[in-house]
This record gives structure tokens, sequence and C-alpha cells, in this order.
């Protein structure tokens, strides 16, 4: 490999024009690419087969009036009066028409709906009075009937009298006609006295049952009570749009058509603010945080290299690789979902690691021409030295990132996916874009000081003759790793979680949505739960209402629901639909409690309860998520300890480094958390409201961090391992490959920090998360595993630290990272001596 790339190096730097063009030509073919087939991107999270998903499809197949996804729209009026019967007009006029936009399927004008409501609370005030009118008159004529009953027995008692003092005096026949008849009248009293009984049971019987119906409904209504589409005081109104499929899967066109539509709305007086599942916004690719962390690590550059050109020379090919990375990447998204953040990845990736990867090959070559190597010869060395590291480096970051698609997670894998493409052409540019400018500039890449001295003593480096002190290794170790510790405190109350409107910036439209319903109608308005429940037995049309309120009183009885409103049955009469309201907020932990509590909860007579709606569906992906984890961070683990061997041709270092990086990996953790979650220095990060991790976060960083951590180890530590096979005793070596190859690392860790913090100050609480968590994780791996912990706890193995077995010895391949064979083969100016090569060679 070292000897292609000395040869692809030279050939670059000769057709340096040739290189450029080809670029230039891929560069537009990757735009021509995006033009033709590119597509929208989706802010919505999802993750198939989480029971939220599995309770849509049901609702889509058996209950269609109830599936698809839901918005709210969010009316109040600017002087905080109540609305005008003209106002109410217009919004109700404005919500109709939306029902015309591509994919909206339905809305709900929320002044008629909650006059139903009161209209309805009314009805059973007026129907209670009428059901106890009715009553007392039923309860008078049954006085009525019972006195006539009573005239009725006295006159059949008389009668009977008659009859025995007739009977008794022997003229019981002479009176027979005369008893016959008043019995006949007696009969006639007593039926239709029966008569009326009947009517009158009837009329009780229905009065009952209506009185129950009334009461059934009363008891919806009290279930439902918590429920209000228009506030108390009559200034905001809470509307709701239905889409015809899942949000996931509305195009961001309908929901930029809805979004227009609100904002020219022109009612006057009053204002449309549209919630976070309409109006989540997709973040910019690069905003003025981006521009600024490239000026800073410009910045680096120009004080490093100390020069315009050499500080210019990699932001050029950082700029080119994520032209071509993220453009190649967005034309894919015509044909798949493509997550907002995922190009935003790939801008952060490509840019950081295209700067550092151009940077260690232009250092080395740098180096070498101080040291009289000649142009054409140093830009062959150092591609097929340092560019052989890159390589292997940039590939440890490929294979990290790719293993995002074991996590069966689709839009993981293809954020991983795009991240790889972009670090792919990372790579290639630095190994033949860079020769080719390095060609171009030639000597001008030095300071004129440099040019002065190419090629004598006065440039030479002299590399430390003493090894570290051990009790300053002791110490150094013991610190490092308090510290970080430390910082991890915090990653033990981690919650994972996905944005809500509450993240939203403060002048977006999904936040003041968000927060005017907060106020005026409680949080747990934010995040309603759609519950579905399958009965054992179909239920008919008499016992709907009675079902309703069963199920839903033993809904309301779970801790944190304040109101519970049936949505309907379906055709089948096997399932019924009801929303339920939380306490608290989407995000909060009681909400979650609540969905595994639902789930969970049995019922007589429903084979299963299901929960969906957003805030179960941003459950489900967390908990996926955070399921995903462990396997992920064994499966890198376990590549780290693999590669590290094969590299190093040792045991302990690959324990020490993978351990290392285990350790900065949950201090930044615990930074992530500090911030984000528990809100500390937040208002230096815009973090206004914090809450729950994203959810997705952990396990980017592992890909991401793990790949740049073995960066930055295998830039030292190839150093050692190379003053140590030349012969310089272990502690010694160490001293020398740290001292060989910190400037370098350092200047890395600090372009690549400066490039991801620009992301912390995104219109994006997912782009910040990301951007901090990368930009703190790379800051203490580099500055506090690899510059501190590392050399120490090496020198304090000693000789230990590059034992390996024989017979591993034995099978293992050579892997020669630093191109020792190629300098072998291509001895460089006599005036650098091997102990200052590694002041290059440890780039891998």
């Amino acid at each position: 490999m070292a000897s292609l790339l000395y040869r692809l190096g030279r050939f670059s730097a000769r057709r340096a024009w040739l290189i450029i063009v080809a670029w230039v030509v891929i560069l537009g073919l990757a735009g021509g690419a995006f033009a033709l087939f590119g597509g929208t991107l989706t802010s919505a999270v999802s993750i198939p087969g989480t029971a939220t998903q599995a309770v849509s499809d049901e609702l889509a197949e058996k209950f269609p009036a109830a599936s698809g996804g839901r918005g709210t729209v969010v009316f109040t009026t600017t002087d905080d009066s109540a609305f005008t019967a003209e106002q109410k007009t217009a919004i109700g006029d404005l919500l109709t028409d939306t029902v015309g936009l591509d994919n909206v399927k339905s809305s709900t004008n929320p002044f008629d709906t909650q006059a139903q409501i009161d209209d309805q609370a009314q009805k059973i005030v007026d129907g209670r009075a009428q059901i106890t009118d009715g009553t007392a008159q039923i309860d008078a004529g049954q006085a009525q009937i019972d006195a006539a009953t009573a005239q009725l027995t006295a006159g059949q008692a008389q009668l009977d009298a008659a009859r025995g003092q007739a009977e008794a005096a022997g003229q019981l026949e002479a009176a027979q006609p005369t008893l016959d008849a008043q019995q006949a009248q007696i009969d006639a009293g007593a039926a239709a006295i029966a008569a009326q009984q009947a009517t009158l049971d009837a009329s009780r019987t229905e009065l009952e049952a209506q009185s129950v119906t009334l009461e059934q409904g009363s008891d919806l209504l009290d279930l439902a009570a918590g429920i209000r589409q228009v506030s108390v005081d009559e200034t905001t109104a809470v509307a709701s749009l239905q889409f015809d499929t899942s949000l996931n899967q509305v195009p961001a066109e309908s929901k930029e058509a809805i979004v227009g539509e609100m904002d020219n709305a022109g009612i006057d007086g009053v204002t449309a603010e549209v919630s976070n599942d309409i109006a989540a916004s997709i973040p910019e690719i690069l905003g003025p945080g981006e521009i600024g962390g490239v000026i800073i690590a410009a910045v680096v550059l120009f004080v490093m290299l100390g020069t315009l050109i050499g500080a210019g020379l990699p932001l050029i090919n950082a700029l080119v690789g994520v032209g071509v990375g993220v453009l190649a990447s967005l034309a894919l998204s015509g044909s798949v979902e493509m997550l907002s953040v995922t190009p935003v990845l790939g801008v952060m990736l490509g840019l950081a690691v295209g700067i550092d990867y151009s940077l260690f090959i232009l250092n080395r070559h740098r180096t070498q021409l101080r040291n009289g190597v000649p142009m054409q010869e140093s830009i062959g060395l150092a591609n097929g030295t340092s560019g052989n590291a890159v390589v292997f480096a940039g590939a440890t970051v490929l294979i990290a990132l790719l293993a995002l698609n074991l996590t069966g997670i689709p839009f993981l894998g293809l954020m991983g996916t795009v991240g790889a493409v972009c670090v792919f052409v990372a790579i290639l540019i630095a190994i033949t874009l860079t020769p080719a400018l390095l060609g171009l500039v030639g000597t001008k890449i030095l300071t004129k000081k440099a040019r002065a001295h190419i090629g004598t003593p006065h440039a030479k480096v002299v590399a430390p003759d003493k090894p570290m002190n051990t009790v300053r290794a002791v110490v150094t170790v013991i610190a490092g790793i308090v510290v970080l510790l430390i910082v991890a405190i915090p990653a033990l109350s981690m919650r994972l979680g996905l944005p809500a409107g509450s993240s939203e910036p403060l002048d977006s439209s999904a936040y003041r949505a968000y927060k005017l319903v907060d106020d005026k109608f409680g949080a747990g308005i934010n995040g309603p739960l759609l519950v579905v429940a399958d009965l054992d037995t179909a239920i008919t049309d008499d016992d709907l209402i009675a079902e309703q309120v069963r199920i839903g009183t033993a809904l309301k009885a779970e801790n944190d629901v304040v109101a519970v409103a049936p949505i309907g049955a379906s055709d089948d009469d096997l399932l019924l639909a009801f929303q339920v309201i939380p306490a608290e907020g989407p995000t909060s932990e009681s909400t979650e409690q609540l969905v595994r509590d639902l789930r969970g909860l049995d019922i007589d007579g429903v084979s299963s309860l299901g929960v969906a709606g957003n805030a179960s569906g941003n459950i489900d992906v967390s908990e996926k998520l955070a399921d995903a984890l462990p396997l992920y961070l064994l499966v890198v683990v376990g590549l780290s300890l693999i590669i590290l061997i094969f590299v190093f041709r040792s045991i302990l270092v690959p324990v020490t480094a993978t351990l290392g990086f285990v350790l900065s990996l949950f201090a930044s953790f615990g930074a992530i958390t500090a911030v984000f979650q528990w809100g500390w220095l937040g208002f230096l990060f815009g973090i206004h409201d914090p809450g729950p991790i994203l959810s997705f976060l952990p396990i980017l960083v592992v890909g991401v961090l793990f790949g740049l951590a073995m960066d930055y180890q295998l830039f030292l530590v190839s150093g050692m391992r190379e003053a140590y096979a030349h012969g310089a005793p272990a502690r010694l070596a160490v001293q020398r490959g740290f001292h060989a190859g910190r400037t370098v690392v350092i200047a890395a860790a600090l372009i690549m920090a400066s490039v991801f913090s620009g992301f912390v100050f995104s219109n994006s609480v997912m782009i910040q998360s990301i951007g901090f968590g990368l930009a703190i994780g790379v800051l203490l791996d580099a500055f506090v595993v690899r510059l501190l912990i590392i050399p120490a706890v090496m020198h304090l193995l000693g000789d230990a630290a590059w034992w390996l077995p024989k017979w591993l010895d034995r099978i293992l391949p050579n892997v020669d990272v630093e191109g020792a064979s190629l300098e072998r083969t291509h001895p460089v100016h006599p005036v650098d001596e091997p102990e200052q090569e590694t002041v290059a060679a440890p780039r891998s």
C-alpha cells in the first residue's frame, strides 16, 4: 500500500492540473446528481417494528378514521382578549381551506368542538331536570293509580259483602243481575287501572333508561373534563389537522404548505402558531456557527504552519471533499427517507477529517522539505508514509460508521453510511488532491525562514534523551482517570428521548405553540396518547357508551392521567380508541412511565391495550436505540482491540487504548447530560429548556469518537513503536514518540473540536447536541487520554507494553502503518536521521 501511495503522490504532483480538474468534474457531477435526483429531508424520527407503529398499522386497517398523523395549530389573540365572532369565523374558514391542501384529511374547528362540549354539558343539566320532572309526574300518576286502586278495592269489598248478605237472605238470585252489573263496573275499572299502570311502568322504565344513558354521557364528559379546545379565558384555541398518513411519511412540502397558509392567514388581531409536528425546522447545513468553527480551524492551521498557503490548502481540500460527499449523499434523498441531520453529520465529519488528513500529509512533507528532501520525492514519501497512515486511520472511522448498519435501525444506518461516504471522499482527496496542490505551491508551503535553511543542520529537530519521570507518570494516570470519572458522573442519570416543541428555537412558531398550549391548557395537551383497546367480543351499539365509560374509567385511574376522551369504535366493533392526556409533557419521565403502565394494564374483556401517538413513538424509538447501544459498543470495542493488535503487535497497547476510549466516551456522555439534560452552562449554548438526550446521540458518538480516538492513538503510539523498534529503550521510546507526534495531534484535535463546536450554535437541538458531544469527546480523548494518560501508562508498562505471545506473533500479518518499508527503499537526505523522521512518522 505504501509503495502504491508513493507512486500516486508523485503522479498527482506531476499531473497536478489533471487531478484538480478531475475533482472539479466529480464535484460538478455530484451537484448535478443532487439537482436531478435529490428529494426532501424529514425531521421525524421513526423506526419500523415498534409497538407504536403496530398500533398505527392496526388503526389504518380497522379504524381508518382515527389513523394518520395529527398536528396542531394554536390560534391566539394578539392583545390577550377574547376571540370576537368575526375572528372565530375567519379561523373556521381558514381551517376549512387547509383540507384542500395535500395530505390533509380533515381539520377540527376548535370553537365548534368546544361549543359541542359545552352544549353536551348543558344538555346533561337540562336532561337531568327533565328526568326529575318526568319522575315527579310519574310519581304523581302512580299516586292517583294507587288511590283509584284503593277505591276499587273498597268497592269490591262492599260488593262482596252485599253478595254475602243477599245469599244469606236467600235473595241472591233476585240480586244477581244488579251484583253482576256492579262487578262489571269494578272489573272495567280494574282493567283501566292496569292499563294506566302498564303505561306508567313503561314510562318509568324509559325514563330510567334515559337516566342511565344521560349519566353515562355525564361520566364520559367527566372523564374528558381536562380536555379543552378553547382556553377558559377564550384567548387561545387549539385546532387539529389530521393527515392521511403517519407524520414521518408526510412530505415536507405538505407541511411547508400548511405553515405558509397559516403565516399568510391575515386574520386581524390573531396569530397562528404551528406545532412542532408540522413546523419542525430543517436545520441549515452551514450557518454562522459552522463558518465560525472553520475560521477557528484556519487560525489553528496558520499558527501551526506559519503560512496562509499552508493554512488554506487543508481547508480547500476539506471543502471540496464535503461538497462531493454531501451532494452525492443528498442525491439519494429522493429515493430513501433521509433524516434532516444526516447531511449535517456528513458536513461535520467531512470538514473535520478532511482538514486533519490533509494536514498530516502536509506536515510530513514540510518536515522532509526542511531536511532537504527533493520536492517530488518528498511528496511521494509523505503520501506513502503519512498518507498510508491516513488510509488506515480513515478505514477505522469507515468501519465504525458503517457498523451503525448493524443496529438494524434504518435511519441510523443511513446516517452512518452518509458519514462513511464523506470520510471516504476525504481520504481520496487527501491522497490525491493534497499531493497535487503541494506540487503546485512548491516550497511556498514553508515559511521564508524555513526556506532559507532547507537542508541545513539548523532545521534538525532534537529528540528527547530522557524518559518521563515515573512519579509524574503515576500522578498523571491517577489524576486523568479521576477527572474523566468525575466528568462522567452525570451520565448515570442520562435519559434518552427525541426533541419536542420546547427544544425548538425561542423565536420559532413551534416553540411559541408549545408554550401557549402549556400555559393555557396544561403540559399534557402537548403530548396526547392514543390508546387502542382490542376487545374479546364485538360490542353492540346499545352497550357502546357503557363500555367506553368502563374502559375509560380504568384508564383514568392510572397515575398521571388528566383526562380520557373516547374517539370511537372500529367497523367490526372489536376495537375502541381513546385519547389520553398525561399530566406532564411528552418528554417527561412520568409520561414515559404512563406509556409503560397503560401497555401493561389488565382490563376484563380487553385482550390487549396499545398506545400510539407522538410521545409514545418517541419513547419506543428511544428504547430501541438504547437496547441497540450495548451490542454496538461491544462490536466497536472488540473491533478496536483486533485492529490495534494488528497494528502494534501488542496485547497491552490495544487494551489500554480501548479502556482510554471507554473512559473518554463516558466522560463525554456525562458532559452532554450535564449541559443538555441538567441545563448546566445552558446559557452559553442556547439551551433554554433542558430535556432528555437525543436518543440516537450515544450510538452516534460511539461510532464517530471510536474512529477519531484510534486516529490519535495511531499518531502517537506508532511513533513510540518506531523508536522502540529502532533500538531506543521502551520508556525513552515513549517520550520520543510523544515528542514527535504531539504537535500534530494537538493541532488536529483543536481543528476537529473547532469544526464540531461550530455546530453547537445551530438552530436545531439535534445538531447542537451532536456537535457538542463530538467536540467534547475529541477534546477529552485527545488531551486527557491520548496526550496524558496513554504516554504515562506506556511509561509505566515499559517493555511489557510491547509483549505479544510468540504463537500470535507468528500468525499476525505485518501491518506497516508507518510506511517504514517504503523509507528503507527510498532513503532520505542524510541530514534527516531516523529519530528525526519520527517527527512526521507517527501519523496513523
